[in-house]
């Protein structure tokens, strides 16, 4: 989802729960951090360039308060992602480097990493950190990986593709890709997805379908996409236009002027939550589906202090704890959200828990056990994807 999981219409649940911030030991600091904790304490600066700061703004907030000896403040602010590596560079090189820690995705991550602007975590200050293949979840390890190092991985889900449609409309929803051509080439104009280079499912839509078509390459959409933009043009066929944002297809689904929409798993549970989609509507995987995943990452940038980085270690050991992840269920935003094993939502605040047991979706626990999580692409190869999807399919029909 990244910079569209900034769900345009999303409050942060009224969480009336510390969550455990008192009497949890902190993970110890060793090696060259040790040394240069601060003797007073610090303000943390902290930008979310990926909507993640929702799910993980308690946990930040628990750490403040169980540690006043090293944290005295911290301030948010949110910014595009696209904008941030230009603004860390030009800081960097002013020698004044004033945002000290990142919550963001893949892609302001890997553009980062491109231009060496991270502080290396992995292997650097791995002794000062928990150890990612001990604690976290498979499929949160890949996504973690993919970071080279150079992040931590904080928040993940196994995304979608899913399609998503109000039964009373859709009498029979297709299960097959073929079934989906069928169906839209009947109902014109009554399916439709976001552009992906602004949308979480419309971006998990594009990976996804090489899968579900059986393409030669899914993670090649150069070489390997054959069908995928075959499939892709056919579709176009019969939809009118393509939003810059999944909110958009979110609000036509519930107004009525949409039977059926590409979603994810937190774009299904959270709208409905809200009430901007109606709670009636279900989801539908197609015939071949795999879920390609995503996550949101912890990183630093260089130029940061090294009493504040001695400080954001260990801030971030303590959001990796499963009592702090577990706030990341949230209203079923980043559905299910925890990037570690042992973080059951049975942790979570009673609020989310209340919102999952409503909204949430039995089936998901068994489509996550038993159906292959992919990788998403590269960003490098994301972004061919997003220029390619641009320009033979988006930009014949905008608005």
């Amino acid at each position: 989802m990244t910079n569209d999981m900034k769900h345009s219409f999303h409050h942060a649940s009224r969480r009336q729960f510390i969550g455990g911030a008192a009497g949890i030991a902190a993970m110890g600091i060793s090696g060259v951090s040790a040394q240069n904790l601060p003797k007073a304490p610090v303000t943390l600066n902290i930008i979310d360039v990926g909507g993640a700061l929702a799910l993980v703004q308690k946990p930040l907030e628990n750490y403040r308060a169980a540690k006043p000896n090293l944290v005295s403040k911290m301030s948010f602010t949110k910014a595009p992602a696209p904008e941030l590596p230009a603004k860390i560079k030009a800081m960097q090189d002013a020698g004044r480097v004033d945002i000290d820690l990142v919550l963001g995705g893949l892609d302001a991550l890997s553009a980062g990493i491109e231009q060496n602007l991270w502080i290396p975590l992995f292997p650097n200050y791995a002794a000062a950190l928990p150890v990612p293949e001990k604690i976290m979840l498979k499929a949160a390890l890949d996504m973690h990986n993919l970071g080279g190092g150079q992040g931590m991985c904080m928040v993940y889900y196994p995304s979608g593709p899913l399609l998503e449609y109000i039964p009373e409309r859709v009498k029979t929803p297709p299960k097959s890709a073929t079934e989906l051509l069928a169906w839209v080439k009947q109902n014109p104009n009554r399916f439709f997805y976001a552009r992906p280079a602004n949308s979480g499912p419309g971006r998990t839509f594009i990976m996804g379908l090489p899968y579900i078509l059986g393409d030669s390459d899914p993670k090649d959409p150069v070489k390997g996409w054959e069908k995928t933009w075959a499939f892709l043009k056919e579709l176009g066929q019969s939809i009118d236009y393509y939003p810059t944002g999944t909110g958009a297809t979110m609000k036509e689904l519930g107004e009525g002027s949409r039977d059926m929409i590409v979603s994810t798993t937190g774009w299904d549970i959270n709208p409905r939550v809200l009430g901007i989609v109606p709670k009636e509507a279900e989801i539908q995987v197609l015939e071949g589906f795999h879920w390609v995943s995503d996550a949101q990452y912890m990183f630093v940038p260089k130029g940061v202090s090294d009493d504040k980085l001695a400080v954001l270690l260990d801030l971030i050991s303590f959001v990796m704890q499963p009592q702090q992840q577990a706030f990341a269920y949230d209203e079923g935003y980043f559905y299910p959200g925890p990037a570690v094993k042992d973080a059951p939502l049975s942790m979570a605040p009673a609020a989310s828990q209340a919102a999952i047991k409503e909204y949430g979706r039995p089936q998901y626990d068994k489509l996550i056990a038993e159906t292959p999580i992919e990788v998403p692409l590269t960003p490098d190869k994301l972004v061919l994807a997003f220029r390619r999807w641009d320009e033979e399919i988006g930009s014949k029909k905008s608005k």
